[in-house]
């Protein structure tokens, strides 16, 4: 199965910024709170989420994430489907339901990431949550994607992303994973093009058949 990293970014307008100070002289605590992810209805990537396989991975999120600690975004949304601990800058606390839509509330770092974005509100800029996750494409005759098998990997802070249409297309999509048996996921071709547009033309044959050969290794092993 080839799973694809899709990047949903909620509506920053919509964000509550609260500041917790719990005694006087503490340093006070700076929390995140909206809309996190929406279920049913097409988003402006014009791909849909059905609620029940969001609702199921939500809680599989909630359990093996956020309650246990883990559940870190990053500022920014990289091109993995992984979590870079260098760039987290808060924590999802809570994610519930209220009918299709996903309320998060995040905890803002003391990292140096999340400086940046404590700086950020302080001064004004309006941020908000977008999600990072796996999962495959099903193209509906409406021309809405249907997305199946989600798999969380992160909620991330972003400016709005005026343009994010193009980014996550461009970039981000052009990656795909293959899911093994254990649960894992697997980058495909994920060197294939790395140094190909400026290697001497006699060595790019033997650069496509090791990652040809590399590609076959990583199927074999799944």
């Amino acid at each position: 199965m080839s799973f694809k990293l899709l990047i949903e970014s909620a509506d920053p307008q919509e964000f509550e910024y609260i500041i917790e100070e719990r005694k006087r002289g503490d340093k006070p605590t700076l929390w995140i709170k909206g809309p996190y992810m929406m279920a049913e209805k097409a988003n402006r990537n014009r791909r849909r989420y059905p609620l029940n396989e969001m609702a199921a991975e939500v809680n599989r999120y909630d359990k093996d994430m956020i309650g246990q600690n883990r559940a870190l975004g990053e500022l920014n949304h990289p091109s993995s489907a992984e979590v870079d601990l260098e760039r987290a800058c808060h924590i999802v606390t809570e994610l519930n339901q209220e009918g299709n839509i996903f309320v998060g509330k995040s905890k803002v770092l003391s990292t140096p990431m999340g400086k940046i974005v404590e700086s950020l509100i302080n001064d004004g800029t309006k941020l908000g949550m977008s999600t990072r996750s796996l999962g495959m494409l099903d193209e509906g005759t409406d021309g809405i994607s249907n997305v199946k098998n989600m798999r969380l990997v992160a909620v991330d802070c972003v400016a709005d992303p005026s343009c994010a249409d193009a980014f996550v297309n461009g970039i981000l999509e052009s990656r795909q994973w293959i899911c093994s048996e254990d649960g894992s996921f697997c980058e495909l071709c994920d060197t294939f093009n790395e140094g190909l547009d400026t290697m001497p033309s006699r060595e790019k044959n033997q650069h496509i058949v090791n990652q040809v050969n590399s590609f076959l290794n990583k199927l074999k092993t799944l």
